[in-house]
């Protein structure tokens, strides 16, 4: 059953503008200015590498315009010799110093190259006995059963400050901020965020440098590299460590993109992994980041979500995206990742093909695409800045807008009944009926100064993240009676932060 949530910590956010750094500009169509990427006083750097990357081991109404939808081969380069990671566990290498290099995600010219790494990213079909069960009796255990998921324990929302270079923990259950890491050496401008379905780990991505960074949530599952008998790690919110000593840092990447703030990673979502019936759980997960590389040609690359390494690279020429990067990123029911735009185009990864294409899909003018999620039905919404909220409904393949939205929108996301967008001009929050695709009610917060970011966490309330430094939790019956909670930064989150997008579209 969709939208019962019974898995451990979770994590959500949509991507948005950026309010890092190069001012945007709205596109040929007709939209205006927004001023949502403006100087944060941060000059842009590219740490792209001669040899393809760099890995660091210390660390309104239903629209008439046509739909455009090509699937296309793209470039797959599996290679299992890019990135590598920190300290991860038993059978792994461990590499450390710095100036290390790798391979990163090699430029290949065309073609489609078969992808010989292991782990699949699509859906699992419990029928066919994915991992272990194979005795001929019946599986133990079936995904969405419940049998080794256990009670909700610990939940976090991870939000970044792109002001600060770090990344805050929060526990959606208590309110608190638990503790603070930095994403990077320097200079980061860190913004999108995803977590692993089991609330374990958090990735986010770096806009100025190309850096992705990933994260443990738990000190069981972090790292003690200088062998001094304990985890070495953030133990609050004012107790930040150096960037190579904080044991909970698993790994990083530096992507070899274009060259500025623009083209640094943005989307970023997480897939679940392989279904094993002999443990009852997903493993093997995976991650898939977004960035734009010379040329403007827009990367898609699938990271071994525990180790970092670089499995797979699907290549997007000529990408539509008003010269940023891939801009946000979500899960469909069939694992499939979408990556949205900056008022573009977007593109829906075909994991369940061998090889994987992109299907890229060409919306109406008028969407203007900013934020962006995908709903438990697999269906994608859009926030337009400035433009209406829209539905991509993948079945019909045409796009709704939603009568009476109309202002720079930034983060969205969906549960069972809603679906809840950050909005700016007005500043506040947009409730919108799912199934009905109609507007509810425009939300005052008191104060709003720049809402942001939008997530869900296991209770099934809504966290909505304001650029001001602080972020709302709100029970989705009862807005009116969101609670303030005081994260110190200046942050610029849209996607995952919780988990609970990846969430909604597993097995119930």
């Amino acid at each position: 059953m969709k939208g019962g949530w019974l898995a451990a910590p979770a994590l959500l956010v949509l991507a948005c503008g950026d309010s890092g750094t190069a001012t945007e500009t709205a596109s040929a169509s007709g939209g205006q200015s927004t001023g949502a990427e403006t100087s944060a006083g941060t000059n842009p750097t590219s740490t792209s590498d001669p040899s393809g990357g760099t890995v660091e081991a210390t660390v309104g109404s239903d629209s008439n315009s046509a739909t455009m939808a090509t699937t296309v081969p793209t470039t797959d380069v599996s290679d299992g010799t890019t990135a590598t990671t920190l300290t991860t566990g038993p059978g792994t290498t461990a590499t450390t110093g710095p100036g290390m290099t790798d391979t990163g995600d090699p430029q290949t010219s065309s073609g489609v190259v078969p992808d010989t790494s292991t782990g699949s990213t699509g859906a699992v079909d419990p029928s066919a006995g994915s991992t272990g069960g194979s005795t001929g009796e019946a599986p133990p255990c079936e995904p969405g059963d419940g049998m080794g998921m256990g009670m909700v324990e610990k939940s976090f929302i991870w939000i970044a400050s792109y002001n600060t270079n770090d990344i805050s923990k929060v526990d959606t259950l208590t309110m608190t901020e638990l503790a603070r890491y930095r994403t990077g050496p320097a200079g980061e401008n860190p913004s999108r965020t995803a977590v692993s379905a089991d609330g374990r780990f958090v990735v986010v991505n770096n806009r100025n440098t190309g850096r992705s960074t990933m994260i443990a949530a738990n000190e069981a599952d972090c790292i003690d590299k200088n062998n001094n008998g304990m985890i070495d790690t953030s133990q609050n919110k004012n107790n930040l460590l150096n960037w190579d000593a904080d044991e909970c840092v698993r790994w990083s990447i530096v992507h070899p993109v274009a060259g500025g703030t623009a083209s640094g990673p943005r989307g970023v979502t997480w897939t679940p992994g392989e279904w094993s019936y002999d443990e009852c759980k997903y493993v093997n997960p995976k991650v898939w980041i977004g960035y734009l590389a010379a040329g403007n040609n827009a990367h898609f690359v699938r990271v071994d979500g525990i180790t970092g390494m670089v499995e797979q690279t699907l290549i997007a020429a000529g990408w539509k995206g008003s010269s940023y990067a891939p801009y946000g990123a979500a899960l469909d029911p069939q694992f499939r990742p979408w990556f949205s735009s900056l008022r573009g185009e977007f593109v829906r990864v075909n994991t369940d093909e061998n090889p994987a294409t992109l299907t890229r899909i060409t919306p109406p003018n008028n969407v203007q695409s900013y934020g962006f999620t995908i709903d438990e039905d697999g269906n994608p919404w859009f926030g337009g800045c400035s433009g209406p909220v829209t539905v991509y409904d993948q079945k019909n393949q045409n796009f709704t807008t939603i009568v009476g939205t109309q202002a720079c929108h930034r983060g969205v996301t969906a549960d069972a009944k809603y679906v809840w967008v950050a909005s700016n001009g007005p500043c506040g929050l947009v409730q919108i009926d799912r199934e009905n695709r109609t507007l509810i009610k425009f939300h005052n917060t008191n104060p709003c100064s720049t809402a942001i970011g939008l997530s869900i966490d296991v209770e099934k309330n809504v966290w909505l993240v304001d650029q001001g430094g602080f972020a709302w939790k709100f029970d989705p019956e009862n807005v009116p009676a969101m609670q303030k909670v005081v994260v110190a930064g200046s942050h610029y989150v849209y996607s995952d932060m919780t988990g609970g997008q990846l969430l909604s579209v597993l097995p119930q």
